[in-house]
C-alpha cells in the first residue's frame, strides 16, 4: 500500500502532493487498477493532515478518472499512467547515471537541474518524440524510487 509523505515546506498544496504521489506510483507501476488507496483515516494517522484534504485529493483523482470511490469500501485505483515500471531498463539506466553523477560530486539539485535541462531540450520537439509526460499537475519524472517525491510503497497488501 502506498504511504504518503507530506513536505510542509515544499510550497505545494498538501492535496496536490497526495495527487502527485499517487500519479507517480501509477507511473512506476507501484499502483495498478483495482488497488485500494489508503483510507482518509489511515492517511490522517500517518501524516497528520486534515481528512478533508485527503478527500479533496481523492476527488481530484476521481475527476481525472484515475480512482473511484466505492461506498462503504474505500477508494480504488481505476486508471493507470504507467509506462515506466519500477524494474524497467530505463529506470536502471537512470539509477546508474545517478550513481555516476554522485561520484562526480553532483548533488540532488545539480542532478535535477541537469536532468530538467535535458528534458527541456527534448521538449522543444518532444511532442513528436513522445517525450512529454502528459501531466498537467506539475509532477515530474526523475526521482529515484519515488522517495524524493514523498511516497513509499510498503508492499502489496491486496
Amino acid at each position: 500500500m502506498i504511504e504518503y509523505r507530506i513536505d510542509r515546506r515544499s510550497g505545494v498544496a498538501t492535496y496536490l502532493q497526495i495527487v502527485q504521489q499517487t500519479k507517480q506510483a501509477l507511473r512506476l507501476g507501484l499502483l495498478e487498477p483495482g488497488d485500494k488507496l489508503p483510507t482518509a483515516r489511515e492517511v490522517v494517522e500517518a501524516t497528520a493532515v486534515n481528512a478533508n484534504t485527503v478527500l479533496k485529493a481523492y476527488r481530484e483523482l476521481e475527476r481525472e478518472g484515475l480512482a473511484e470511490g466505492r461506498r462503504g469500501l474505500g477508494t480504488f485505483v481505476r486508471g493507470t499512467l504507467g509506462r515506466g515500471s519500477e524494474d524497467s531498463a530505463l529506470r536502471a539506466e537512470l539509477a546508474a547515471w545517478t550513481d555516476r553523477a554522485r561520484a562526480e560530486g553532483l548533488d540532488r539539485d545539480d542532478m535535477a537541474a541537469l536532468f530538467t535541462s535535458v528534458m527541456d531540450e527534448g521538449s522543444k520537439d518532444g511532442a513528436a518524440a513522445g517525450f512529454t509526460d502528459g501531466s498537467t499537475d506539475g509532477s515530474t519524472y526523475g526521482t529515484k524510487n519515488g522517495f524524493e517525491n514523498g511516497f513509499e510503497n510498503k508492499g502489496d497488501d491486496r
